[in-house]
């Protein structure tokens, strides 16, 4: 008689026919025990009957399989229907977990409720589980008592577990999933036929196994997906195919552009552009380098259904991959940013022109001071590189007077993060030096936290200047006007001494004070009209109607007279027209009134000699009275206040026919008198 294999049961479930006919001839054999090499004697119809019924639980579990795609359900049932199929009450799954360390208890029959979906065995321990796992084959105990290869977890000696037999379940073109174990608490032989019946289980039990994980795999990748495509509303998805027709329109899509899936599968993805990157030929050449290189960027403008326009940044990848081919389009809706953005560059660029055209020098620094950023007229005026600039270099363009203390207030500004405004003096590319007025405040972040400075330094040399010249004319004004006080009090006196009634007082003084206006009217425009010889003597004979003519030779170079000489001087010629016009030459009485003047050159330096001639006068009838001897305001003030107050030299002579005055006024400064 032929022996009975052991691996007699690895026959495919799906044709239990031809399993049945080859089990009847194997099983007329008769069974061999491989260890002692004698038959083991089994009545034909207790072994078929055997087979019978686990050939139908492997087909019932197959069907089961085929129905389910819940893993944890399918391996339940394969627990219960082997542990039928075994006589037992108690079989279990044990799954590797992920970690390789660990056997989890997934599914079982006959066990604590506790146990089940909660228990774990280290794959250290030395148990009858883990040792067939690495032995990679079935593993019988018919008594654990006698069990010396291993030792059995205390959770199964707590349910009196006897004897057991287990087998690997291994996983198509992969490692171990777990293990396949039927437990009994009898002392049971269990034989090659029930370990062949477990391989052949496993071996069924483990491309289900497999295909339920890829399924679950799939189904969680899928998950994700749509829940990743549903979240991401602000993304444009969908699927064309090779002649770009929409196929797939997925509700991002739908939210971004507000076509329905129904309204645009079918059509060309072109109707998304806008005519002027039709009219370009845009969509075939993205989709050209799409096909040529695997993916090409869409980052343009589109159009919505609505006739508005949505910023797209994206890109269109080729499914060369997939059956028929296509294209995958990703994009996302950046219009509010893309409008932010420009708004900003155009902002920016404001402010940079703004920078340019302002008259100042701009900076931008940090927190520290060590960096700096300068406009482009800061740059251009300095004439320094940008990197010379860096780290407190600018201040080497600070004239030496001032850069100390403008090293130590913008140090304190930088320590102390407050505002700063000084003056001080920065060298040009020519090499001139410019006041600067300078604002530096700081910025802060959102957080509050000093962040930078920004500076400002505005050019106030030509307001220093001015500042300046006015400090010295106000100071020339209150000179003056002390001047002009002094001689109007010295002219009330001498007037009021000269004159008897009040009548005559008041028609000198005011004569006087008329000459005295008439040349603050000169000194007003001295600035930008200089104070000539000629035009206060026309000032004083036009005054007292007195035309330049024959009798009234002016001659002599143009001469300017200095403000601080102009006042005194024009009282004396004023003193000698207005005799003149009394007593003289111009007063109708015949005679001959001649004015000259020229420029010497002394020792000292240039003088001014100025000739008052007055002949031809009949004083014969008109019986003068005698001079005074301090001989009155008009010769007091040429003969005295000159040489005093101009450093003048004068001589005055008066005759029954003629009157000649002299006066030589020093013209370089630091030869006259007090002024």
């Amino acid at each position: 008689m032929m022996a009975l294999r052991a691996d007699f049961c690895w026959f495919p479930v799906h044709n239990t026919r031809r399993n049945l006919i080859r089990s009847r001839a194997v099983l007329s054999a008769g069974p061999r025990d491989a260890t002692k090499g004698e038959d083991l004697q089994m009545p034909q119809r207790d072994l078929l009957d055997t087979m019978l019924k686990r050939q139908k639980v492997l087909a019932d579990f197959a069907d089961f399989a085929l129905q389910s795609d819940d893993l944890d359900e399918v391996l339940q049932e394969a627990c219960r229907l082997v542990a039928a199929a075994m006589g037992t009450e108690r079989a279990k799954v044990l799954e590797i977990e992920d970690d390789g360390d660990s056997l989890f208890l997934r599914a079982g029959i006959g066990w604590a409720p506790g146990d089940v979906g909660h228990l774990r065995l280290s794959m250290q321990d030395h148990s009858s589980e883990s040792f067939a796992i690495r032995a990679r084959e079935p593993v019988i105990t018919r008594d654990i008592a006698q069990e010396d290869r291993f030792e059995v977890p205390d959770f199964m000696k707590k349910e009196g577990i006897v004897a057991l037999v287990n087998v690997p379940i291994f996983l198509p073109r992969q490692g171990a999933f777990g293990l396949l174990q039927v437990d009994d608490t009898r002392p049971r032989d269990f034989d090659g036929h029930d370990s062949a019946f477990l391989r052949t289980y496993a071996g069924i039990l483990g491309p289900i196994v497999d295909r339920l994980l890829r399924l679950r795999d799939l189904r969680a990748t899928e998950e994700r997906f749509r829940l990743t495509v549903e979240a991401a509303a602000d993304y444009a998805i969908f699927v064309t195919d090779a002649e770009d027709r929409i196929t797939d329109w997925l509700p991002g899509a739908a939210a971004v552009f507000g076509w329905t899936a129904e309204e645009v599968r079918g059509k060309p993805s072109a109707m998304l552009y806008t005519p002027e990157d039709r009219a370009a030929g845009v969509p075939d050449q993205e989709r050209d380098t799409a096909l040529r290189q695997g993916s090409a960027p869409d980052v343009r403008w589109h159009l919505r259904k609505d006739g508005s326009q949505v910023f797209i940044e994206g890109s269109r990848r080729a499914l060369g991959h997939m059956p028929g081919g296509g294209f995958l389009k990703i994009g996302q809706d950046v219009t509010e940013r893309r409008l932010a953005d420009e708004q900003l560059r155009a902002s920016e660029e404001r402010l940079r022109l703004l920078g340019e055209l302002a008259p100042a020098l701009l900076w931008q620094a940090d927190a520290t001071g060590d960096r700096i950023e300068l406009n482009g007229r800061a740059l251009g005026y300095l004439g320094q590189s940008p990197g010379e600039l860096q780290a407190g270099g600018w201040l080497d363009s600070v004239h030496p007077e001032d850069r100390e203390a403008t090293a130590q207030a913008f140090a304190e500004a930088f320590r102390s993060g407050q505002p700063l405004e000084l003056q001080y003096r920065l060298r040009g590319r020519d090499g001139g030096y410019h006041w600067f007025l300078c604002r530096q405040v700081p910025w802060q972040d959102a957080n509050g936290r000093l962040a930078g400075w920004f500076g400002a330094a505005l050019d106030i040399d030509e307001l220093r200047r001015l500042q300046m010249r006015q400090e010295v004319l106000v100071a020339e004004l209150q000179h003056r006007t002390r001047n002009l006080i002094g001689v109007v009090r010295s002219v009330a006196h001498q007037t009021m001494g000269e004159t008897g009634s009040i009548g005559a007082f008041r028609e000198a003084f005011d004569h006087r004070l008329k000459a005295l206006s008439r040349v603050q009217g000169l000194l007003s425009r001295a600035e930008h009209e200089p104070i000539t010889l000629r035009a206060l003597l026309s000032l004083e004979l036009d005054a007292l109607g007195a035309a330049e003519g024959q009798r009234l030779p002016l001659q002599g170079p143009p001469v300017c007279i200095r403000p601080s000489h102009a006042q005194t001087l024009a009282l004396a010629l004023h003193e000698l027209a207005t005799n003149a016009r009394k007593h003289g030459a111009l007063s109708g009485a015949g005679g001959r009134l001649g004015i000259r003047w020229e420029l010497r050159d002394g020792p000292a330096g240039r003088h001014l000699h100025i000739d008052w001639h007055e002949d031809g006068l009949n004083r014969a009838g008109a019986c003068p009275a005698e001079p005074r001897a301090d001989g009155g305001y008009g010769r007091v003030l040429i003969e005295q206040a000159l040489p005093h107050s101009l450093g003048a030299r004068t001589t005055y002579a008066l005759g029954l026919t003629e009157l000649r005055c002299t006066i030589d006024l020093p013209l370089d400064a630091g030869t006259s008198g007090r002024s």
